[in-house]
């Protein structure tokens, strides 16, 4: 089992597209949810989807950095 990882991702809240996943040709994911970015509820929803995408569950990913920007970062725990 390994340590904690980083992951990189941009955010598009109120995304019709979503719940999607993209990854972009630089390795940082792309996160469409359908949540309205008000209160952290886009930022509950990218965690939750990045967990789904991983394959993991919900407790495994945490938002670090970026609680108010399009860009974030999360910590996944595998």
């Amino acid at each position: 089992m390994s340590g904690p990882r980083i992951v990189a991702a941009q955010i598009k809240p109120n995304s019709k597209k979503g719940p999607l996943v993209e990854v972009l040709e630089d390795g940082t994911l792309l996160l469409y949810v359908r949540a309205p970015a008000v209160e952290g509820k886009a930022n509950k929803a990218a965690e939750e989807l990045l967990a789904a995408h991983l394959g993991l569950s919900k407790r495994s990913v945490r938002l670090i950095s970026g609680q108010t920007s399009r860009h974030k970062r999360f910590e996944v725990q595998d």
